[in-house]
């Protein structure tokens, strides 16, 4: 079986059955004809319109594997329904989960404040004096914070015990209620109730249409003011011009987003010019872990015609 494995990761640790033959092809660039028989294409940092080439050529394609948490981009390049589509869920975990753990401490303790001040060589007393005030000491600690994660997944099931540790208490959100990694998780209805009690919410929602703009004024407004907003799922669940205008009126004291609706960010985009606001450039996963070992599993259940691993509900249908 051809594999064919984007030139966006290392191919020295992929390994398959008797008769697998892996590819390395570049995702910059048209599928080379010869290669146009494969039966799973490995997906990884593909420009749309690449991935939307492939989805014509590639007419004996079984299999495409994102190596992303999500699989968006795949669905939008229009492959066939014959074709399986399963995520790279769980290869992000670590990262992730860091990098929103550092967003989320860069705002509460104003390391973006701190470092303008750096910059101009000043010792920044008001921020002292704001730290050590009764009245705004839990803006600058995680200690105490009710944090809201919506898009309770296996992402958040690592986040989870990191705030826990730093003294958050930590709610959940998802399509069903229940206990997850022993977290309680409540769906959108009771979140929405929860939000006037919510010191942090991160989003770690896909991108689906059912969460286009789902963050938008009705979250935010709902929000205590000088409450924190972190996004590291996807670009399209935040309303853009309502995160600005949440935060121009203080019903965000901070935030912090890893995605955009449009990537690169261009230049011109408000987003840059809003005070109180980090970015940085979907940045959060960028390097899969366990892509090798989750690739092999799914071979072999493609040579045995078993369940796959992370297969979208779209391919179960």
């Amino acid at each position: 079986m051809k594999v064919l494995l984007p030139s966006t990761v290392s191919s020295e640790s992929f390994t398959g059955g008797a008769g697998d033959d892996f590819i390395v092809y570049d995702v910059h660039a048209p599928i080379p004809e010869e290669h146009r028989d494969a039966e799973v294409l490995v997906a990884w940092q593909n420009p749309p319109a690449q991935l939307a080439a492939a989805a014509q050529h590639l007419t004996r394609l079984r299999l495409v594997q994102a190596l992303a948490s999500g699989t968006d981009a795949v669905t939008a390049a229009g492959f066939p329904e014959s074709v399986q589509v399963c995520s790279g869920r769980s290869l992000h975990d670590g990262p992730v989960a860091e990098h929103t753990l550092a967003l989320l401490l860069a705002c509460v303790r104003r390391l973006d404040r701190l470092y303008l001040a750096q910059q101009s060589r000043t010792w920044d007393n008001e921020y002292l004096h704001d730290q050590a005030s009764p009245d705004s000491a839990g803006d600058y600690t995680l200690n105490g914070a009710r944090v809201l994660v919506w898009g309770f997944g296996s992402i958040a099931a690592k986040l989870a015990p990191l705030l826990t540790s730093l003294g958050a208490k930590v709610t959940g959100v998802a399509s069903t209620a229940g206990n997850r990694a022993g977290y309680p998780v409540v769906t959108e209805d009771t979140a929405r109730e929860m939000l006037a009690s919510t010191n942090v919410l991160i989003s770690l929602v896909p991108a689906t249409a059912r969460t286009d703009k789902l963050f938008n004024n009705s979250v935010f407004a709902a929000m205590p003011p000088g409450s924190v907003f972190i996004n590291t799922g996807r670009g399209s669940t935040v309303d853009e011009a309502d995160l600005i205008s949440a935060i121009e009126k203080n019903h965000l004291r901070v935030a912090a987003i890893d995605v955009a609706q449009s990537e690169p960010l261009p230049s011109t985009s408000p987003l840059w010019r809003t005070e109180n606001l980090i970015i940085t450039p979907h940045v959060s996963g960028n390097r899969p872990q366990g892509a090798a070992a989750l690739i092999g599993r799914n071979l072999k259940a493609l040579h045995a015609g078993s369940m796959l691993e992370n297969l979208t509900s779209k391919s179960v249908a």
